[in-house]
């Protein structure tokens, strides 16, 4: 069965937080992998984001990008073929039945939505998108489609916790150069390396762009292999590969 986890102040959205249950996928990318970047087969790959977007809105068109660590926005108004996708890390949309789909294996996914106006979003914040401003381009472009930060509630979904999130000295200084109150999201970890709370991070970020509803999931991806895919988690495994998970979200039809 799928997992769907949902988030306050998102009640009446069709929208869902995926993990690794369900799908048809084996070995190391067993479960519900959506990747299509991944070395998974692709038929598996195609039948897990059918399932997936089945099980948030049946009859909707699934749509993703070519995810690259930006803060780049699309305002999507049609669906776009697999082969289309576009380069950026942020959709918006006031368009019924097309679900928005973001892929994660331990950044952190933002659903957005300002139902009074009919908009919605979803983000993908890798630590160099979240620096860079992709939240807050993000609600920019709902405005522009006629929402208002104040009414935006916005949900925090899995992500790799603090206590799995070991960075370096020098990459905690380079948050610490764009915004001393950054050091916030630091903590001392063994010599020369600090824990970082991007998920706390990104919340931050939200709320300085003026949203007022902020709901996290605190679902840490790194520690719960039976639930979540794991980049770094694979990564210090020595696995040959890792699968992704969807965070997705759209208006109904």
């Amino acid at each position: 069965m799928i997992e769907l986890l949902r988030a306050p102040g998102l009640e009446g959205v069709p929208h869902g937080f995926a993990g690794r249950w369900g799908g048809v996928s084996g070995g190391v990318h067993a479960g519900l992998n959506v990747g299509l970047g991944s070395e998974d087969e692709r038929e598996a790959v195609l039948r897990n984001r059918d399932l997936a977007v089945n099980a948030l809105l049946p009859g909707a068109t699934l749509v993703t990008a070519r995810q690259v660590h930006s803060p780049d926005v699309v305002t999507v108004r049609d669906a776009i073929d697999e082969a289309d996708r576009p380069a950026a890390d942020a959709m918006v949309t006031d368009r019924a039945g097309l679900a928005l789909g973001i892929l994660t294996a331990d950044c952190v996914p933002v659903l957005f939505a300002d139902m009074a106006a009919g908009v919605v979003g979803a983000a993908h914040a890798g630590w160099k998108g979240a620096i860079a401003g992709v939240t807050d381009a993000t609600v920019a472009a709902m405005e522009a489609l006629g929402a208002r930060a104040d009414r935006i509630a916005c949900a925090i979904g899995p992500c790799i916790g603090r206590a799995s999130y070991e960075v370096d000295d020098a990459f905690a200084a380079r948050f610490a150069q764009a915004d001393a109150a950054n050091e916030r999201f630091f903590t001392p970890g063994r010599p020369g390396h600090q824990q970082f709370d991007i998920a706390a991070y990104v919340a931050a970020r939200l709320a300085a762009a003026g949203i007022g509803r902020i709901a996290m999931l605190d679902e840490d991806t790194y520690s719960q292999p039976d639930r979540f895919f794991s980049y770094r988690r694979a990564c210090h495994r020595g696995e040959s590969d890792y699968g992704r998970q969807i965070s997705m979200i759209a208006l109904p039809a």
